[in-house]
């Protein structure tokens, strides 16, 4: 894959646009788990750090997203630190996968689009992994 920056910068790009959507289905989970009810029997501070640790969630996936489609050509062409990103991305996303079958989601999958929704988010999980798998550790570059 090396062999065709072009084409791999291209499904970076499209990992950077996948990286987005995340965040849709990001802002409705507050909503959708009923945080402000569900989160009220914690102390002040564990709601808090909660709500921290979401928030810097979010802020590394707009940074992937960003990095992805305003650098891509640079994460494809190889370099040290680009491949060094890419890992990273790599096991942030691989993670997030492996949670796919950890999490106990299924009372919560009350209508089809949150089936629907939650089997594509496994889907771009998948893609996006594989991808910065693919930039971080192919030969060549």
């Amino acid at each position: 894959m090396r062999s065709d920056p072009e084409m791999l910068a291209t499904l970076i790009r499209i990992a950077g646009v996948s990286q987005a959507l995340v965040l849709i289905a990001s802002a409705l989970v507050p909503f959708q788990l009923d945080w402000r009810r569900e989160l009220a029997v914690l102390p002040r501070l564990h709601r808090q750090l909660h709500w921290v640790y979401g928030g810097y969630i979010v802020i590394s996936i707009v940074a992937f997203s960003t990095l992805s489609l305003l650098h891509a050509d640079e994460l494809a062409a190889g370099g040290g630190l680009a491949r060094g990103v890419c890992a990273y991305a790599t096991v942030f996303w691989g993670v997030r996968l492996t949670l796919q079958g950890v999490f106990d989601v299924k009372p919560h999958l009350t209508a089809w689009w949150l089936k629907a929704g939650y089997h594509g988010l496994t889907l771009l999980f998948v893609y996006v992994t594989a991808v910065f798998a693919w930039a971080a550790f192919a030969p060549g570059g």
